[in-house]
């Protein structure tokens, strides 16, 4: 259907394209189509012509109202997580809520599932000027990519990682150390051949508590056996598949190291169908301290890192950073964690 307009045919703008809408049709992601209308980074000549191609089809005309945001405060912030459904991250958001609340600020929540071409995605809300700042939790994105939307006056920060970058602050806990020291728990319980599941290859997490477990070994001056590591991909099913695959390879290991509770959950669950007991058949460490470790029998040891502090702290620091036009002499920020030893590795305790 067409409208005519003073005697001419004229074809309709479809009034809901949106960036995703041109982002489909192009082939490229959000983040793409930003570059292309801002000028705001590299973009090859193909995806260029594409992205331009599908804004004149579409008719797409960018939101005025977030085009005059470049120049005002929206009191916002957008919280990106890898996994909503992962329970670590919800006291870290809840301290980032009650900080932002305090000082007027809203936050929205951003699921990624996993995928860092949805984490680039949502960064377009700073992009676009949607929102204020991005608080990324344990991002999957790399350090370049990080910078060089920080490079571009775009407002970040980072909870679980380090970055060195000027304009970017960032709240960390020492995953090697906390590591060593879960490790040594389980050497200095009479265990010497402990197996360790990682999460993602590339996550920061995965391969700080990787030499943090490997340091244990050294110090102990125990072996490092690499059929003993598998990837649960920080999933309670992945921890389960992970260790029926190490009990494939070898049944000589009498404890687990898992990067994360969830993992160690599905420790639980492959335990209780071989009927392995926990503490003395397999003991089991696990990192985040998740509220459900407590409640299964024998209550689960972890890594306890201030998850509510890092919120509140990494959120009071990029506002004020916002507030202020500049940038805290102290931008970086380790906190410590604690090893809380309970019933699954040691005996006689629940």
């Amino acid at each position: 259907m067409v409208r005519e307009r003073k005697g001419c045919l004229v074809p309709p703008r479809k009034p809901d394209a949106t960036i995703l809408d041109v982002a489909r049709t192009a082939g490229v992601s959000a983040a793409t189509v930003s570059r292309v209308l801002n000028g705001s980074g590299p973009v090859s000549p193909s995806a260029r012509g594409r992205v331009e191609e599908a804004v004149e089809r579409l008719r797409y005309m960018p939101n005025a109202s977030a085009k005059s945001l470049r120049h005002l405060k929206t009191s916002t912030l957008a919280v990106i997580v890898s996994d909503i459904l992962v329970s670590y991250y919800a006291e870290i958001v809840k301290g980032i809520e009650n900080t932002a609340g305090a000082l007027r600020y809203k936050i929205l929540i951003c699921d990624a599932q996993n995928q860092r071409e949805k984490e680039a995605d949502y960064m377009t809300l700073a992009m676009d000027r949607t929102v204020d700042g991005i608080i990324l939790i344990a991002p999957m994105l790399g350090d370049a990519e990080l910078a060089a939307y920080a490079d571009r006056g775009y407002a970040l920060g980072l909870i679980g990682r380090r970055i060195d970058h000027p304009a970017i602050p960032c709240v960390y806990t020492d995953n090697v150390g906390a590591a060593t020291e879960a490790v040594a728990h389980l050497i200095g319980q009479g265990h010497e051949q402990i197996a360790f599941l990682s999460g993602f290859a590339d996550a920061t997490d995965s391969y700080e508590r990787l030499e943090g477990y490997m340091k244990a070994l050294r110090q102990a001056s125990l072996p490092f056996r690499p059929e003993l590591i598998d990837s649960g991909g920080f999933s309670e099913s992945g921890g389960y598949e992970a260790f029926l695959r190490l009990r494939e390879r070898s049944q000589s290991f009498t404890a687990v190291f898992a990067a994360n509770d969830e993992m160690a959950l599905g420790i639980y669950r492959a335990c209780a169908e071989l009927g392995i007991p926990i503490p003395a058949g397999m003991a089991v460490v696990g990192v985040d301290n998740n509220r459900v470790g407590k409640y299964v029998a024998p209550a689960l040891s972890t890594i306890d890192p201030p998850k509510h502090a890092m919120g509140a702290l990494l959120a009071e620091k990029l506002i004020d950073q916002l507030g202020e036009g500049r940038h805290a002499a102290t931008r970086c920020f380790e906190v410590s964690s604690r090893l809380l030893v309970r019933g699954s590795s040691a005996s006689g305790l629940t």
